[in-house]
């Protein structure tokens, strides 16, 4: 842990240049080989023969899925349509129940609704903030069809429990059950020594803004090794001609393209800048009795999209949120709540799950915040950083 001495000198370099929030607008670094790359795609397009179609598309799809593991990759221009995608090939029926967890963002179960699903909510362990298999088991009943677990904040989520569970515990109709992966906080990351995306039915990635890896703002990769999943993806991208089924327009550019292959060339840099600063900021704050630290279990590679700490249960809701206040208004830094359980801020999903309550999930959505990390941080930032959260918490005792 920072001294107090320490801290001091840290502050009286003054504060960082750069406004860290929580999850910073731009989750990557762009450089000149991105803009050549999106130029050079820009200038092949001007052909009225090409367009903005065609062969970088492909090649990004080969590239990702080499990367990952997998037989295919199908290239959407979000991850939302791509999660909407994994959910509609199940065909759900009215009552189908799609186990996900509550500690998430609103896309994984807008997903299940928008397929004709019901959502269940499902217990997190509170160490890691994944889906709790011996919870989900408990959630199980004859309607289930799917696992739908999220690789929270970077960290993988336990996969190879929830396929034990997938034949455990078949559908009398359809067989084991489906579980199906959102890696869109985790891209870059390793679950038993392999890409996180590999286990599964399929997996849906994102290249958001705020991600590990971003194409010009959005875009996103839906990865199986599942022969008709991906059949069923390519067709439904651009309104499921295909296969007769229904569709719409989701297809990614080749100039996204051409930006995601560079990126993705640099993305295990990406995630090694940013282990290396959560693993120096494990040391700054170690020690301290207020936090509870990331937790990286021994088979997983975290990639620290965001480096989520916990408060005691005392600090819960009304301190938590004014050591937030604190570090913003004094410091110039932003924490972030990520996430508290979905369906405690949109009525929405609260209203389609009625009576479902997560005592566990709520209380540690009271506690929890993150600390900005990025891979272009400095050092001294993260210093910095370290020192303002510790003076913060001394203050608050």
């Amino acid at each position: 842990m920072i001294s107090h001495e320490e801290r001091q000198k840290i502050f009286q370099r003054g504060k960082p240049k750069t406004l860290w929030e929580g999850e910073p607008m731009l989750g990557s670094s762009y450089g000149e080989e991105e803009i050549a790359a999106a130029v050079a795609a820009m200038r092949d397009s001007m052909d009225v023969s090409r367009g903005f179609g065609g062969q970088p598309i492909r090649e990004f799809e080969t590239a990702f899925a080499a990367y990952i593991g997998t037989k295919h990759a199908v290239a959407v221009n979000s991850a939302g349509p791509g999660l909407d995608m994994a959910m509609r090939f199940l065909k759900l029926e009215p009552g189908d129940e799609v186990i996900v967890p509550a500690l998430n963002f609103v896309a994984a179960p807008m997903a299940v609704i928008g397929a004709g699903g019901q959502v269940v909510w499902g217990e997190i362990n509170p160490r890691t903030l994944e889906l709790d298999p011996n919870d989900v088991e408990k959630r199980i009943t004859k309607r289930t069809r799917a696992i739908f677990p999220v690789h929270m904040n970077g960290l993988a989520a336990p996969m190879d429990d929830f396929l034990e569970l997938a034949k455990r515990y078949p559908h009398e109709k359809h067989g084991p059950l489906a579980v199906i992966g959102d890696v869109a906080r985790a891209c870059g990351g390793e679950y038993k020594g392999a890409k996180l995306g590999k286990t599964g039915l399929m997996s849906v990635f994102s290249f958001h803004t705020m991600k590990n890896m971003v194409t010009l703002g959005e875009g996103g990769m839906v990865v199986t090794d599942n022969d008709d999943a991906a059949a069923f993806c390519r067709s439904t991208r651009f309104y499921g001609g295909d296969l007769e089924v229904w569709g719409s327009s989701y297809v990614m550019n080749k100039v996204q393209a051409a930006v995601g292959l560079v990126q993705l060339n640099k993305l295990d840099g990406f995630i090694a800048s940013r282990r290396r600063i959560a693993h120096r900021r494990d040391e700054l704050l170690e020690g301290v009795p207020e936090l509870q630290l990331p937790y990286e279990p021994p088979d997983c590679l975290h990639t620290y999209y965001l480096y989520t700490c916990l408060v005691p249960e005392s600090w819960a809701g009304e301190k938590r949120d004014k050591l937030m206040k604190t570090m913003d208004e004094e410091f110039g830094v932003r924490l972030l709540v990520a996430n508290p359980p979905v369906y405690t801020y949109r009525k929405f999903l609260r209203d389609h799950t009625p009576g479902q309550s997560l005592p566990l999930s709520e209380s540690i959505g009271k506690r929890l915040f993150c600390v900005p990390t990025h891979p272009g941080m400095s050092n001294e930032d993260n210093e910095y950083i370290a020192a303002a959260l510790i003076e913060c918490l001394y203050g608050l005792k």
